[in-house]
């Protein structure tokens, strides 16, 4: 689920962070540079994890900044197909459900994923999402969000960007997450 990356990047480092310790103040270029970010094919960002080299400090012309290449550590969060991951339910529809990890919201459970059979229902509580209910030798199993869900990781893919997107639509999701519950162990813990 987490891994570390090696990576190598040119930095240029204002003037004003100059006065600061050198690994200090590109360390936190790199993090507002890097954190919560996500790299395509490397996953999202969770840290610098550490600087492995700096060089260079060039003062190019015209430019009161100095450049750095500098090697480092990140941090990453990206899962494996096949991956068992618990996650808390942030929204349910008619198309499945959209999980979160806290720090990670962008997990979808597909209609076709969902434990078999299963229905939906009308949620009373909240207007405009259903409770999905598993049916289980006459015994009904609902996911409605007071359990963590056990999930297994489908396919992790970076859509590409968009050049424009519709003023109503959802946000952007540089990394999605589809995930099963298809399968014995998975769904809310309190099933098993």
């Amino acid at each position: 689920m987490f891994y570390l990356s090696l990576i190598e990047h040119t930095l240029r480092l204002p003037p004003h962070l100059l006065d600061l310790p050198l690994n200090e103040a590109i360390k936190g270029e790199l993090e507002s540079l890097f954190l919560d970010k996500v790299i395509a094919n490397l996953g999202l960002c969770i840290s610098v994890y550490d600087i492995r080299s700096i060089d260079g400090g060039f003062v190019f012309p015209g430019d009161g900044a100095s450049t750095y290449t500098v090697e480092f550590r990140l941090v990453m969060f990206r899962p494996f197909v096949g991956e068992i991951i618990t996650a808390k339910l942030k929204e349910s529809d008619a198309n499945g459900l959209r999980l979160s990890l806290g720090f990670f919201d962008d997990i979808y459970i597909p209609v076709h994923l969902m434990p078999n059979p299963c229905h939906c229902e009308p949620n009373p509580e909240k207007k405009g999402q259903v409770i999905w209910i598993w049916d289980y030798q006459e015994q009904k199993f609902p996911i409605d969000g007071i359990d963590e869900i056990r999930f297994q990781v489908q396919s992790v893919s970076y859509p590409p960007i968009p050049v424009e997107q519709p003023k109503e639509s959802k946000p952007f999701a540089p990394m999605v997450i589809m995930g099963s519950l298809d399968y014995d162990g998975l769904g809310p813990v309190s099933w098993w």
